[in-house]
């Protein structure tokens, strides 16, 4: 199916990589976004997309009536690990901007995406204002639903998906999925945790020249400091928190493995790809504490095989594989949200190629709304699209 797509808070195109994985075909593409490494990594893969500025310059902008806009506007002042500011939190009220873009348009379908968090921001007031909001635009159907990651891809990352149907031009309905849904259960048991995270040399897996944190096992303390979960021990690169997830006592080792140091230290390294088998007995997700306070329920390690811990920009993330851990790469991430390999890699900057930094391909990741997800909203949408 043609459409017209307007996706603003477009990030790195999570919602137009979705939808086109799930069947759309995009006549007129626009975009809206103001983080400057964002915009280039978007004109580099969205070569005919047109940028509209800020979202509060569209209206501005001479634009086709889109079919559909997407959104997952700024989610800062709703996360449970924030100030859950809410409404009043200056970033968050920037979905009043994109309520003045649908109000204005009409499309035929627009898809909100935000995190848990959203439900309960000020005892769930803001929810039910937004949802005020969107029924005072006249003529949409409104449903939504609270979808985990996890179900598709091995990361827990729950989003609250939203959809709006303009009555005369979308029918049927896309909610509810459940997990047990036969589409999820079929990706999920293709999707397994160590396909995305230890697919081996420079594409994610353990590689030349990559710091890693070797645990061994010891009585004494790491240069007499405690060594306890809650206490943070930082590797020398800067790059992240590290910490034993075995025995209080044990020991942290930083080191710089290359050749056939590399190869005989981490049994099933080298090279491979995301179909190769790997011997790895262990395989953990790590959430690196670089705050005092507990994050992710205060969880530090995932059980052997479970979901990777919710990207986002203020944590790093790591793994561990039998006894070492290092921080995911960036190719990691990008699978981890449905992204083909590298996809955050360059970016378009005024017409000069450049490479993407590694930091800001990091932030890029954990701000996406996940591919896979929006692909199965997007298989039921072009159902009811008259």
């Amino acid at each position: 199916m043609n459409i017209n797509l307007l996706e603003l808070f477009s990030g790195i195109g999570g919602f137009t990589l979705g939808l086109m994985k799930s069947g759309f075909k995009i006549n007129n593409h626009y975009f809206s976004e103001i983080d400057k490494h964002a915009i280039a990594n978007y004109k580099y893969n969205f070569k005919n997309a047109k940028y509209v500025g800020p979202v509060q310059d569209v209206l501005r902008t001479r634009i086709e009536r889109p079919d559909i806009i997407t959104f997952g506007s700024p989610c800062q002042d709703f996360s449970l690990a924030g100030n859950q500011k809410g409404l009043e939190g200056e970033r968050s009220v920037l979905i009043l901007e994109a309520i003045k873009i649908i109000a204005a348009t009409k499309p035929s379908v627009f898809i909100w995406e935000n995190v848990k968090g959203a439900f309960s921001s000020n005892d769930g007031a803001d929810f039910w204002a937004i949802l005020n909001a969107f029924t005072n635009i006249g003529g949409y159907r409104l449903e939504w639903q609270l979808l985990n990651t996890s179900w598709v891809l091995p990361q827990n990352r729950e989003r609250i998906y939203l959809v709006g149907h303009l009555a005369e031009r979308s029918t049927g309905q896309v909610f509810p999925f459940t997990e047990t849904d036969t589409r999820f259960t079929k990706r999920t048991a293709d999707t397994p945790i160590v396909r995305a995270i230890t697919a081996g040399g420079n594409s994610g897996g353990h590689h030349s020249g990559m710091t890693l944190i070797k645990q061994l096992n010891t009585s004494k303390n790491f240069g007499g400091k405690s060594t306890k979960q809650q206490d943070r021990v930082y590797s020398t690169s800067g790059l992240m928190a590290c910490l034993s997830s075995h025995r209080l006592e044990d020991k942290i080792k930083i080191t710089s493995l290359t050749g056939n140091e590399f190869t005989n230290t981490i049994r099933g390294g080298g090279r491979g790809s995301l179909t190769e088998k790997h011997n790895w007995d262990l395989v953990k997700a790590v959430l690196t504490p670089d705050r005092k306070e507990k994050r992710q329920n205060g969880r530090r390690f995932k059980e052997n095989g479970e979901p990777a811990f919710t990207l986002n920009c203020q944590d790093q993330h790591g793994v561990q594989l039998d006894n070492s851990i290092r921080r995911l790469t960036e190719i990691e991430c990008e699978r981890l949200q449905g992204f083909p390999d590298n996809w955050t890699r360059y970016g378009d900057y005024d017409g000069t190629i450049k490479e993407i930094s590694k930091t800001q391909r990091y932030k890029m990741c954990g701000n996406a709304v996940t591919t896979d997800v929006v692909q199965l909203i997007g298989e039921r949408l072009i159902q009811n699209l008259k």
